[in-house]
């Protein structure tokens, strides 16, 4: 362990530590928009700045070693000015479309900007750039008129999904993230796994699939496990008004120990069905070529029959049956065991199996 003194306290840290580990670990709050936990650091949006006695200049708090005896101030009244002036130089390219942003009430530059007090922008005479979002995808929405260049998705990308899609483009004032080219995320190496969209700390990337069906704020989230496959990922469903609007990452070890929020595209995106006016709430008889609709005894009665039949004729191992990844986890184990209960047979499948 090693010592050092943070706005006047004492606070021991595990060697190796950054000052932000020692922050965080004594509870000291820091500004973050580039750092996340689970991915490499950048130290590139320079929101952590802190400053340390005996040296000039002010250091990210996320990249610099905590060192044995160093003196850190997070809030004198020169770190808050530079944490304003870079607010300002990230406002100059953001667009404050804040109360039709899908994340609004969740988006850390927002909160950082009121926080501080910013409503505006000194540097924006060099002109806002303006890209098309147009995007021919179903599940990613692309506004990179809203992009800080924390590069979080680009680590994401990298570092979780291993894809490598995006990376940035051009420098300074007119860098953006981009794919190779500047094309389409479909013809790029792109999974859509989503993990962009769990790390991205603003509206730059969002869900397309849960546009405009409930803020963060406006919605309930239930912890649960995917059924797709069987890996056993966790996912939160966001419930809202007793409908699932979305999916969201849970990315704690103790509450996603085995995916830590990382998803596939089917977790991440194919929940909609739940509520899909296709769906069969009435079950269907077929007579002379017809569908016609039916009450759920006829229709479990004729199946009850149907099944006994052709068990009596053919024996128990001509019929099988097949599971679905998207009803739960109690309603496929009842399925399996009604198959080998009662029908007597061990034919039985999912696709979690592959």
């Amino acid at each position: 362990m090693i010592t050092l003194t943070i706005n006047g306290r004492e606070i021991q840290t595990p060697k190796g530590s950054t000052v932000l580990d020692a922050c965080q670990a004594a509870g000291i709050p820091i500004p973050t928009l580039c750092y996340d936990p689970d991915l490499r650091l950048a130290g590139s949006c320079r929101m952590c700045l802190v400053e340390v006695k005996g040296r000039p200049l002010f250091v990210a708090s996320c990249v610099a070693p905590a060192e044995n005896g160093m003196v850190v101030e997070t809030e004198s009244p020169a770190i808050v000015e530079a944490r304003k002036v870079t607010l300002e130089l990230l406002a100059a390219r953001h667009d404050f479309n804040c109360q039709v942003c899908e994340k609004n009430g969740d988006c850390k530059f927002q909160d950082y900007c009121y926080q501080y007090g910013i409503k505006e922008s000194r540097f924006e005479d060099g002109g806002r750039h303006v890209y098309p979002i147009d995007d021919p995808n179903p599940f990613l929405e692309r506004d990179y008129n809203k992009c800080i260049m924390c590069t979080r998705c680009v680590r994401a990308c990298e570092d979780i999904t291993v894809a490598r899609a995006i990376n940035v483009k051009n420098r300074g004032h007119n860098a953006k993230i981009s794919t190779a080219f500047d094309g389409d995320l479909a013809d790029s190496p792109c999974v859509f796994c989503g993990q962009c969209v769990m790390v991205c700390p603003v509206g730059a990337l969002t869900s397309k699939v849960s546009a405009g069906l409930g803020r963060s704020y406006e919605v309930d989230k239930v912890l649960t496990t995917c059924t797709y496959c069987g890996t056993g990922c966790t996912l939160e469903l966001n419930v809202k008004d007793d409908k699932v609007v979305g999916v969201t990452s849970n990315r704690t070890l103790e509450g996603s120990p085995v995916n830590k929020g990382a998803l596939c595209v089917k977790g991440r995106f194919g929940w909609d069905f739940i509520n899909s006016p296709d769906r069969l709430t009435t079950p269907l008889i077929k007579e002379n070529g017809e569908f016609r609709e039916a009450s759920w005894d006829e229709a479990l009665d004729l199946v009850a029959k149907r099944l006994g039949d052709i068990k009596a004729q053919h024996g128990p191992d001509t019929i099988a049956m097949f599971s679905s990844a998207r009803v739960t986890n109690e309603e496929n184990y009842l399925a399996q065991k009604f198959t080998r209960a009662v029908l007597g047979t061990n034919n039985v499948d999912h696709c979690a199996r592959l």
